[in-house]
């Protein structure tokens, strides 16, 4: 447990599509894909990764201008690039942005994420695909984030962390002291009831005897008939 992180150090989609980072076998498809992808990262892409953010969840009519003119707030940025579609030109709603310093992208890194821009949450974190090895996109299985819901359990990352393991050691004792406690507690409702008995001294809530009760019913219905 002492090399424990709740956020991915080495990208394993195993691991990532587990709720708790512990799966033998993937779950759904998407991870199978992922397991089986050979992913190169993009050669042309430049910048510092250390520097640059990735930004997602974007409102499809955001432009790189309003990009610009919210992160700004944060620091100098070097360089800014909304991801577009090579036929169509509309955005893919991501987008990546490199600051000139260190502390810049930090706060952005802190106060940028969930941050509303044109009625869209934004998701922001690091640039995963040049700083985590074995990184593997959204689109061919891979990623980090998605909901139970969807059945696509992707965690390990900023937005949904890892769930930290199971310490079989501390659960063993906490599960002993629960048995102790269900025994003393069961021994309690024991001894509560037997002395409830033993007060009532046969006789029912109203402190009548039962035997009476059911010996004057008896001569009530005699009488009738």
């Amino acid at each position: 447990m002492s090399g424990w992180s709740p956020i991915a150090r080495e990208y394993d989609p195993l691991k990532a599509g587990s709720i708790d980072g512990t799966d033998d076998e993937p779950h759904d498809r998407a991870i199978f894909r992922a397991m089986a992808a050979r992913y190169k990262p993009n050669k042309g892409v430049v910048g510092d990764p250390l520097l640059t953010l990735f930004v997602a969840r974007l409102n499809p009519v955001t432009t790189e201008d309003k990009l610009h003119q919210v992160f700004s707030k944060f620091g100098d940025i070097q360089r800014l690039r909304l991801a577009r579609d090579i036929v169509t030109g509309f955005s893919k709603r991501y987008a990546f942005v490199e600051y000139k310093e260190e502390r810049s992208v930090n706060r952005a890194w802190r106060e940028a994420d969930k941050l509303v821009l044109d009625q869209h949450e934004l998701f922001v974190d690091m640039e995963q695909e040049r700083t985590l090895k074995g990184w593997v996109p959204r689109r061919l299985g891979g990623g980090q984030g998605g909901n139970k819901g969807s059945g696509q359990l992707r965690f390990g990352g900023r937005d949904r962390p890892f769930q930290r393991p199971i310490d079989l050691i501390n659960s063993d004792r906490s599960a002993g002291s629960r048995r102790n406690w269900d025994r003393s507690e069961t021994r309690d409702r024991f001894d509560r009831d037997s002395h409830r008995s033993r007060d009532y001294g046969g006789r029912d809530r109203g402190g009548e005897d039962r035997d009476d009760r059911r010996h004057r019913d008896r001569s009530s219905r005699r009488e009738r008939r």
